[in-house]
């Protein structure tokens, strides 16, 4: 995996979205100077939830910038793919997709140690933010969602700073295939066993194990569409 040049770094604050009473940090926008890049996050960066967004395990969110090609073609020339952010990225690159980068990948960004700790699962906020209101199903379907890093050593980062695989420990687990996994329809025992071997974050864990033992996939309507799963309120 080559080296990469961080071209776009990007924050900000919770504001009140689209809904009554919700709020988010998805609307983000680029800067220029150096930031701390904490356990919690970049400096200056917010979450509207912390119960789904945010935290150590979702410290940062990286979204290949080559990705935008192909939602131009499928949504047209929508104002927010005029320029990095629009998926309320932290990170924006080009040079590295799901298929290119592993769970517990190592990365060095400027003098932060980070580690690829999951995928995006995409919710309704995407949806309502462009206006399309299938968008978060068509995220998940196409793979192109981004992923998260933990923050293992903090540091500072800025724009031009170069961001390098230091260690990979899963080589057959690209973000792509284990995304695959958790948006499958299908049960599948050995496979969802071969995953929970791996070092998932709490939530990926409890879904799959939750899978493996009803035989079942859960519901994705409360996550995509922002509606209340009656059966599990």
């Amino acid at each position: 995996m080559t080296r990469l040049i961080l071209d776009a770094l990007l924050t900000g604050p919770a504001q009140p979205f689209t809904r009554p009473g919700s709020r988010s940090g998805i609307a983000k926008t680029p800067r220029q100077e150096s930031l701390a890049a904490t356990t919690q996050g970049l400096a200056g960066d917010e979450q509207g939830d912390l119960r789904v967004h945010g935290g150590v395990e979702k410290a940062i969110h990286h979204y290949p910038r080559e990705h935008y090609a192909a939602w131009r073609s499928e949504l047209g020339e929508h104002p927010l793919l005029a320029q990095p952010g629009a998926f309320g990225e932290n990170f924006s690159t080009t040079g590295w997709t799901e298929d290119d980068v592993c769970l517990g990948d190592f990365i060095r960004a400027g003098s932060a140690l980070l580690q690829v700790s999951q995928g995006r699962m995409p919710c309704w906020k995407l949806s309502d933010r462009f206006g399309v209101a299938d968008l978060a199903l068509r995220v998940q379907q196409s793979g192109r969602t981004g992923w998260y890093y933990r923050v293992v050593e903090e540091g500072m980062v800025r724009v031009g700073d170069p961001l390098q695989l230091l260690e990979r420990t899963h080589a057959d687990w690209p973000l792509s295939r284990l995304s695959a996994v958790l948006f499958d329809k299908r049960v599948e025992p050995e496979l969802l066993r071969e995953c929970l071997a791996l070092p998932l974050v709490p939530s990926w864990r409890k879904t799959l194990e939750r899978r493996l033992q009803k035989a079942e996939v859960e519901d994705w309507a409360p996550r995509l569409e922002g509606r209340p799963n009656i059966a599990n309120p």
